[in-house]
């Protein structure tokens, strides 16, 4: 988890290959789908698509990576329940990195791989830093357990449905 240009997908790229892993990287999806275009609802429903191949993936016993922000807590729970329900272990890693290096690699990506990614202004990049929930040290440990959904839902299977709808409205 991490925000964008922090190296997610490097990581998950490595990841994939040492651990023989199924790797779900939603940019790219995005990206095959749209091209131009990144609209909020249908990342959404891509995100959710994806969780939902990576725990059929992890039933099966194959590695999954999913490569995507997860800058909410209750996102990362909500994963770290789905995948305990199909008796899988969750390694979740953070990635962070000053704002003028974030600055420097998006800048690099844009000049030199710009059909990866999408331009962003320093107001977003800002606004996004804002927002993330860094995990805690327990969350990236495994130690700290998955605490109750959040209210007005009885499971995390809800709350998961709820915030990765199946289809774009």
């Amino acid at each position: 988890m991490g925000l964008p240009c922090t190296g997610k997908t490097t990581a998950a790229r490595r990841i994939e290959v040492e651990r023989q892993a199924l790797r779900l990287t939603k940019d790219e999806w995005v990206k095959a789908l749209y091209g131009h275009e990144n609209p909020p609802s249908a990342q959404d429903v891509i995100e959710g698509r994806l969780i939902e191949i990576g725990l059929r993936a992890l039933e099966l016993g194959t590695n999954v990576v999913i490569d995507f922000g997860l800058w909410s807590r209750d996102e990362r729970s909500a994963l770290r329940q789905a995948a305990a329900d199909v008796g899988a272990t969750v390694e979740l890693r953070y990635f962070a990195l000053t704002a003028d290096e974030q600055r420097r690699r998006l800048d690099r990506r844009q000049a030199e791989a710009p059909h990866t990614t999408w331009p962003m202004s320093d107001r977003e990049l800002a606004e996004w830093a804002a927002t993330i929930e860094i995990p805690t040290p327990g969350e990236l440990d495994g130690s700290e357990p998955v605490g109750d959904p959040p209210a007005g839902f009885a499971t995390w299977q809800q709350w998961r449905t709820h915030r990765w709808p199946p289809s774009v409205a």
